[in-house]
């Protein structure tokens, strides 16, 4: 979330200091992410030791604390736990919003700094740590389950076949529809690819395991020591592995390598994988297809979000940039088409 919501900041230095029994001294919003339902802040405490609060609205699925907080628990160090508690909860409420907090770890995304080659190669460590990790089911019995469904493709045509029927007052809609009416052709393709290979993919009845789902670089933090973590749990899903695979390779590692430099770096580090090239090819354009749905849910559908809704016109066109996801993702499918 960019702009700040609509809440007083006293209540949260209430919250921390009630739940978590700290003595906050204040707390500074901090613009980060594109997830409007996700807002983030720094708190200071009277001995001057830093903290991040995380707030976040509308679902929350608890294994994205749970799960980071149990890897935690059994060595993993490029994960970042929640504090618990003085309950021993791993969050606290808040109204309309769970709050959760971390120990404040100060660095910057992949996409800001650039994964090294030892990044890539730690990285492809810790998600096999992830990949075969035996989490207990008490944890795992909440997430959910890969269901290739439609949602996604059928909210993009619907946005499609909606472009010539509506008019956008306001400019950043306006925009948006021009753009989707130049890329009509191009959108539509991928939606036909995906229905295609979710079907091709679901008869061969892949194995499932529990994915991060959401790992790109933007989801990489490297601190000021030059130690990566993996962050942001709120999308994990049994799904196979190709689930979070795809995002190596696939235009989303924000360093200027080649797919095949980072699948080398990537793979020195997870070991050898029997990859299914049809779920990587299904899972890059259902991830493109679900960015666009919600960028124009964002953007149509609401007037409110501010600077929230130009960055999502701005991350909805850098798919189409050359060289970039879908291009990525048009390249590398190996489906006779």
């Amino acid at each position: 979330m960019l702009e700040k919501p609509d809440i007083d900041e006293t209540k949260i230095i209430d919250c921390v200091q009630r739940e978590f029994g700290l003595q906050v001294d204040c707390i500074t919003f901090l613009p980060l992410g594109a997830d409007q339902h996700t807002a983030v802040y720094s708190a200071v405490t009277h001995d001057g030791k830093p903290y991040f609060v995380k707030l976040r609205s509308g679902d929350f699925d608890e294994t994205a604390v749970a799960v980071p907080y149990f890897l935690s628990s059994l060595g993993m160090k490029q994960v970042i736990p929640s504090l618990t508690t003085q309950a021993g909860q791993l969050w606290a409420r808040l109204g309309e919003y769970r709050v959760i907090l971390y120990p404040f770890v100060a660095g910057h995304n992949g996409f800001e700094v650039g994964l090294s080659d030892h990044h890539w190669v730690e990285f492809g460590r810790a998600l096999k740590q992830l990949h075969t990790a035996v989490l207990p089911t008490a944890i795992t019995k909440g997430i959910r389950r890969e269901a290739f469904s439609p949602i996604w493709r059928n909210k993009v045509k619907s946005f499609l076949a909606g472009l010539d029927n509506e008019n956008y007052d306001d400019p950043i809609s306006a925009e948006l529809a021009q753009f989707l009416q130049s890329r009509r052709d191009v959108t539509l393709e991928l939606v036909r690819r995906a229905k295609y290979l979710a079907q091709i993919v679901q008869e061969q009845a892949p194995t499932f395991i529990v994915c991060h789902a959401d790992i790109h670089a933007g989801n990489l933090l490297i601190d000021e020591y030059d130690a990566l973590y993996m962050i942001d749990w709120d999308t994990l899903t049994f799904a196979p592995k190709e689930r979070d695979l795809m995002f190596v390779g696939g235009g989303l590692g924000g360093n200027g390598r080649s797919p095949a430099e980072e699948e080398a770096l990537f793979y020195a580090g997870y070991g050898p994988a029997q990859i299914n090239p049809a779920l990587i090819a299904y899972y890059r354009y259902d991830r493109i297809i679900e960015d666009i749905a919600l960028f124009c849910e964002d953007i149509f559908l609401s007037a409110a979000g501010g600077k929230d809704r130009e960055q999502a016109l701005i991350y909805l066109q850098s798919n189409y940039l050359s060289n970039h996801t879908i291009e990525i993702a048009f390249d590398a499918d190996g489906t006779k088409w």
